[in-house]
């Protein structure tokens, strides 16, 4: 999927919404429990529900990586739904990957031309040539950690030298080893106030922000230092959304969730004049 033709989606559906499916045995409503497969039963029903305000989906690896070989298989299962039932929608592996040339290769072929993800998280830690092995797969994405939201981001992400931050230093390197067109950014809501500092170095890239809704961040804020020409923006919300209830009407409410969330960027994209 190109910029473009996500920047149409987003256009569409009046929303630059990303829905986490970090789908948890443990949070799910019971009853599905007597299912064959009740990971992928539920996210079908919250696909279902919520695709009509969302233009992207990520799954979060390790909910699924934790129940072994029934998990992966939920996974695929989710990830075939979504590309058969509703191919504009954009597909996240949040993975958070990132080892030596060889290795990446091996994921990069796992995710993209196994399992058919549009993109994966890359953490960027090893440098250049842990990272680019993801770029060789036409139309497909890199999102590279830059600026977490997690309490731990000020053990690395805020070192200086020089008067450069080192989440600064690894968007200005990493810039460089992609494209507009196959590398985004990993940048958290609650850091929102970081995100016209980040625009002054990739003011057309895209970026992936999650935070919003139960991690608190504030998606106006997001919007408000974040938002460009092509929108530029997939802001994720997970628990907020597909746990908004554990009883039968589970799906019902997540799609009333999604809605809500949708209404508000549709009236931000008017805003900039977007759509």
């Amino acid at each position: 999927m190109t910029s473009q033709e996500l920047f149409e989606n987003i256009k569409k559906k009046e929303s630059f919404l990303c829905v986490g499916l970090d789908t948890d045995i443990n949070k799910i409503p019971r009853f599905l429990l007597e299912t064959t497969d009740p990971i992928f039963a539920f996210n079908k029903e919250i696909i279902d529900a919520t695709q009509e305000f969302t233009v992207a989906y990520k799954p979060n690896l390790a909910f699924y990586e934790s129940m072994g070989v029934a998990g992966w298989n939920s996974l695929e299962k989710t990830v075939n739904y979504i590309r058969y039932n509703y191919p504009d929608v954009f597909i996240i592996a949040d993975a958070k990957r990132g080892d030596i040339g060889n290795t990446s290769n091996m994921y990069a072929k796992a995710f993209f031309d196994t399992m058919d993800f549009d993109s994966v998280t890359v953490a960027p830690y090893m440098g250049e040539d842990s990272v680019k092995p993801f770029m060789t797969h036409v139309d497909k994405w890199v999102i590279l950690l830059a600026l977490t939201s997690n309490k731990g981001a000020a053990d690395f992400q805020y070192v200086t030298e020089n008067d450069e931050k080192l989440f600064e230093k690894v968007i200005k390197t990493s810039k460089e080893w992609g494209t507009e067109e196959n590398l985004m950014y990993v940048v958290g809501a609650t850091k929102a106030e970081k995100l016209k500092e980040i625009r002054d170095i990739i003011p057309n890239h895209f970026l992936l922000v999650p935070g919003v809704g139960a991690q608190g961040g504030s998606l106006k804020e997001v919007a408000e230092n974040g938002l460009n020409e092509k929108c530029g923006l997939l802001v994720n919300s997970s628990r907020g959304i597909i746990y908004s209830s554990s009883e039968k009407d589970f799906a019902e409410k997540a799609g009333v969730a999604a809605k809500e969330v949708q209404q508000e960027m549709s009236g931000l994209l008017k805003e900039k004049g977007l759509i």
